[in-house]
């Protein structure tokens, strides 16, 4: 019989004074009795309505019922038959606006806590893969190659499903190590890199090869990938070229992108002690933005020794895009919120380093095509905030790189690729998906395109 407990089982987490102070994980996880109490919480509802929620389909109430019957191996791979990164998805996945949106639990109550019980389940096997039978066989070759551009969450997502068709395939990864926006944007105390290395090592075990420092476009050029034997290609290269706002002062020195700011601190390992990463010990610092990029951004300022960690946003708290659970974080961790506030100028000292930010506030108006109310400029408002560095964190957009060195290949105004509805390119047997064509996106999205 179902628990009816209208509320979920609370994750246990670091306190907030005492984890803006390292980069170890936030969240610690279920117990085993957790985990199954949660679990119980599931209905089993015969419309299965948290599954259509899911952008790769994970069989969810067939994996929830496993774990109520603490047969956490079987669970395991009911969730890898659709999904290939899950102890990923349940750290990082906007699961409250996804799966547990449509779960009927939540219509009297709390949703049941999917996110935290798919963490589990991978965490747990991790911890017993030894122990444990594999949960995933290596498949016969097919006699079909695909080449993959970007080992980030899409690529990765769809090398998994690829390799467990028999498909012999090989992704190609501009940096040093795979993972993508994974690794160098998603900080430490959010997801742990032992974590996606673990995952990438996985699907290494599947017979995918990653090949890294390979930037298509200038090492490789996509139409050499064909005479390389590659029968298609899927490109999942990301949107790394940083926006700014255009305003006066952004060339000033301890003025950031957030992508920079962030690959920095995760790829460049400016976290850990015994790095002599060049990075701004900032005392006080303002980050432009409302989604997670930015609240990644402000998070990292104050592990790194902020004093004063400033979150600027030109609209209210409700109209911000960042994850509930990550904006409760941030102010638990002791930031600043500036609503309904914009940067116009930012001030810097005889010596060109920033020592102000001026800003004015915001009035909200009528919805704008987005459907969010437009920001409006209150007269007379300006006032200026004292800060030695500005995080700029109002979005990406794809790298031009690929687009210019590819014949055939159409993008849009934007930058981003022009797909059809099968993720197909305007180039023969040339797919892309995740932020390359949407731009700047969700993880899970980026997955479900390379699904």
């Amino acid at each position: 019989m179902a628990n009816m407990i209208p509320t979920k089982t609370p994750m246990p987490e670091q306190e907030g004074n005492v984890r803006n102070k390292n980069f170890e994980e936030v969240a610690l996880g279920y117990t085993e009795e957790m985990a199954c109490g949660e679990a119980e919480r599931c209905i089993q509802c015969k419309n299965r309505p948290c599954v259509s929620g899911c952008p790769v389909n994970v069989q969810i109430p067939e994996f929830i019922s496993a774990v109520q019957n603490k047969d956490f191996l079987e669970a395991y791979k009911i969730i890898t038959s659709t999904n290939s990164l899950p102890a990923i998805c349940g750290r990082v996945c906007p699961q409250e606006s996804q799966c547990e949106a449509k779960c009927v639990r939540g219509i009297k109550g709390e949703s049941v806590s999917i996110g935290r019980l798919e963490r589990f389940v991978a965490d747990w096997y991790m911890n017993n893969a030894d122990e444990v039978t594999d949960a995933v066989e290596k498949v016969p070759s097919n006699g079909h190659k695909v080449a993959i551009i970007g080992a980030g969450p899409s690529g990765l997502s769809c090398a998994g499903d690829l390799a467990k068709k028999g498909y012999e395939v090989t992704v190609y990864e501009a940096f040093h190590t795979g993972g993508g926006v994974l690794t160098y944007g998603i900080p430490e105390f959010r997801l742990p890199k032992k974590i996606v290395q673990k995952e990438i090592n996985k699907l290494k075990d599947l017979g995918v090869k990653i090949e890294l420092n390979v930037i298509i476009g200038r090492s490789i050029e996509i139409d050499e990938l064909f005479e390389m034997g590659y029968a298609a290609v899927y490109i999942a290269s990301g949107a790394g070229l940083p926006v700014f706002m255009g305003i006066e002062g952004e060339g000033l020195v301890g003025v950031y992108s957030a992508n920079e700011y962030l690959t920095r601190i995760n790829l460049m390992k400016a976290y850990m002690e015994g790095y002599d990463t060049p990075i701004m010990r900032s005392k006080k610092i303002a980050v432009v933005g409302g989604g997670n990029v930015a609240m990644d951004a402000v998070r990292c300022a104050k592990r790194l020794g902020a004093e004063e960690v400033y979150l600027i946003y030109r609209r209210s708290e409700q109209e911000m895009p960042a994850r509930l659970e990550e904006v409760h974080h941030a102010k638990e961790e002791g930031i600043i919120f500036k609503m309904l506030t914009t940067p116009v100028q930012i001030l810097g000292d005889i010596n060109s380093n920033v020592c102000a930010l001026e800003c004015v506030e915001i009035e909200l108006g009528e919805p704008d095509a987005s459907g969010r109310r437009s920001p409006i400029i209150k007269e007379g408002s300006e006032f200026e905030l004292e800060v030695d560095t500005v995080i700029m964190a109002i979005g990406t957009s794809p790298n031009p790189l690929i687009a210019r060195t590819t014949t055939g290949l159409e993008i849009n105004k934007k930058g981003c690729i022009v797909v059809d509805d099968r993720m197909k390119t305007t180039k023969d047997a040339v797919f892309a998906g995740g932020d390359a064509v949407k731009g700047a996106a969700t993880v899970i999205y980026a997955m479900g395109c390379g699904k």
